[in-house]
């Protein structure tokens, strides 16, 4: 018997892979399984892109002056980020949440604020696509965009961690059921009443002030301000998302329930 034999030498040793390196093999499983799930597919890429398509071709809504695709193209950018941060993520992570998914990888080598970035770098990789693919779509009909690139990769940002809080706070707090249907409701109530299609001087006066107030809304009017109209910074709508963002994180964290 050799030395290293005796010695109990083996290689590879056993032992979990280092963080980074787990949080990428887990961001890579969460992506290939929601663009692998046909209903999320078309509700992250199929509807967004009917939508901006029907509405930018048929004169259905007065979207004011100015090219229909030029209103529109911002607020379906806003509706995707909302379908894949907030409904997509809410309805997956609720019923991963019941079958026991979440405790077993919990328990895992992978920590839990791993499994959440994991999940987080997910929906960034899948709004990624929805963008590229939109602002395709919105180019071949005409879109002319505007403004700052930065500003607008700081709202889609700010957009994403709002709807993540608050997806994530549902499905941490609800059942699986109640989950999927309250995040539909709350999908189509935003895409009716959050300036997504319908501009919000459509509106009551009574009510744009609460509808303005909404995380959809701010979104899609900073989008627009700075994609149609040109414009700088839009430290209003910033400001809205900023605080949706911390208080949907926030109380995700303080309620989430792993089981």
């Amino acid at each position: 018997m050799s030395g290293r034999a005796a010695a109990g030498t083996y290689a590879p040793e056993p032992g979990a892979a280092p963080l980074p390196r787990m949080v990428r093999a887990q961001a890579w499983l969460e992506t290939r399984t929601q663009l692998r799930n046909g209903e999320q597919l078309l509700l992250t890429v199929i509807i967004p892109t009917l939508l901006l398509v029907l509405f930018s071709a048929v004169d259905i809504v007065d979207t004011g002056k100015g090219s229909r695709v030029d209103f529109l193209a911002p607020g379906i950018l806003g509706l995707a980020v909302l379908s894949t941060a907030f409904t997509g993520q809410a309805i997956s992570t609720g019923f991963e949440r019941r079958y026991g998914v979440l405790k077993r990888l919990g328990a895992s080598p992978l920590p839990r604020w791993g499994l959440m970035t994991a999940k987080t770098c997910s929906v960034l990789v899948i709004e990624a696509l929805q963008v590229l693919l939109l602002s395709v779509v919105a180019l071949a009909l005409g879109w002319s965009p505007h403004g700052n690139p930065a500003t607008v990769l700081l709202l889609l940002l700010l957009g994403t961690a709002a709807f993540s809080g608050l997806g994530l706070l549902m499905a941490g707090t609800l059942k699986a059921e109640a989950t999927l249907a309250g995040a539909n409701l709350v999908f189509i109530l935003l895409l009716v009443g959050g300036g997504v299609i319908v501009p919000l001087d459509k509106f009551p006066e009574a009510a744009q002030s609460a509808l303005n107030l909404l995380p959809i809304s701010a979104l899609s009017d900073g989008l627009r301000d700075v994609l149609q109209q040109g414009s700088g910074m839009p430290w209003g709508d910033l400001a809205v998302l900023a605080v949706w963002a911390v208080v949907g994180l926030g109380a995700a964290a303080r309620f989430f329930k792993w089981e």
